[in-house]
């Protein structure tokens, strides 16, 4: 019999550990994986549903889309959503931990880190290579789902040629590493171009190419693959928009004016 009682810390957290993943569209309970969540933690698919439509009531991405979700969120709805959108890291880490210790994995194995690999190092570099892992496939899902699966300038579906691209890398700032607002959704080629500075993003976000780029423009695969992207509006996001100062980072120090 599905439970009643008052939501708990850890199962708030596994729901927007999946808020953060599938789009707004697909929350009910329909789907697959809000079925899974409810099996899991012993709650009703509905409740599963309103819960996370709690969530979205008070999430400013949607609120400025014009979607109100439910009015019933808790204050502890409130905490945790303030802790996630602080400390992105941290959050995903504590999500995926529980949802390891709900499925009674050990989080080495849900995150395919291999044995070997974890059993001869120290606890201090398990950890930080868990939590490495765990970051890069947090945000490569949240990324991907952020833009329907679907390059955001292309409109490749197919996953296994998409990336999920920091605007800013991951090597500049650590707390901007698993914040989906640090993300684009890109086939291998524009990833690869725009990690390069061949291409980048206006804060309006349309494409811009590059002059390094624009002078290859008599080169065949210029028309094919980037002439006709220069200054198109990128895909829309279901749920992060790529926040502008990070796109500003990108244009100043890596995109090649």
């Amino acid at each position: 019999m599905a439970r009643t009682d008052l939501w708990t810390r850890e199962e708030t957290i596994l729901a927007f550990n999946l808020y953060f993943k599938i789009p707004y569209g697909t929350i009910h309970g329909g789907n697959p994986k809000v079925r899974e969540l409810a099996e899991l933690i012993g709650r009703s698919k509905g409740s599963v549903g309103r819960k996370m439509q709690n969530l979205a009531s008070f999430d400013p991405v949607q609120q400025a889309r014009g979607i109100k979700g439910l009015s019933h969120a808790s204050k502890l709805d409130v905490e945790i959503f303030n802790e996630f959108v602080s400390n992105w890291a941290e959050l995903a880490y504590e999500s995926e931990k529980i949802l390891a210790e709900k499925h009674h994995i050990p989080l080495e194995e849900k995150v395919e880190i291999d044995e070997y690999e974890w059993q001869n190092r120290s606890g201090k570099d398990v950890v930080r290579s868990v939590k490495t892992r765990v970051g890069q496939n947090f945000f490569r899902s949240t990324v991907l789902n952020n833009f329907d699966s679907k390059c955001a300038i292309s409109g490749i579906n197919i996953p296994e040629m998409l990336r999920a691209s920091h605007i800013v890398p991951w090597s500049k700032d650590e707390r901007a590493r698993v914040n989906p607002e640090n993300g684009l959704c890109l086939s291998s080629l524009y990833d690869d171009a725009f990690d390069r500075g061949f291409i980048g993003v206006s804060t309006d976000y349309k494409v811009i190419l590059a002059e390094k780029l624009k002078r290859r423009s008599k080169e065949p695969y210029f028309q094919e693959h980037f002439g006709k992207i220069d200054n198109i509006a990128i895909r829309q996001p279901s749920k992060f928009f790529p926040r502008k100062e990070f796109l500003e980072y990108h244009l100043d120090q890596i995109f090649d004016k």
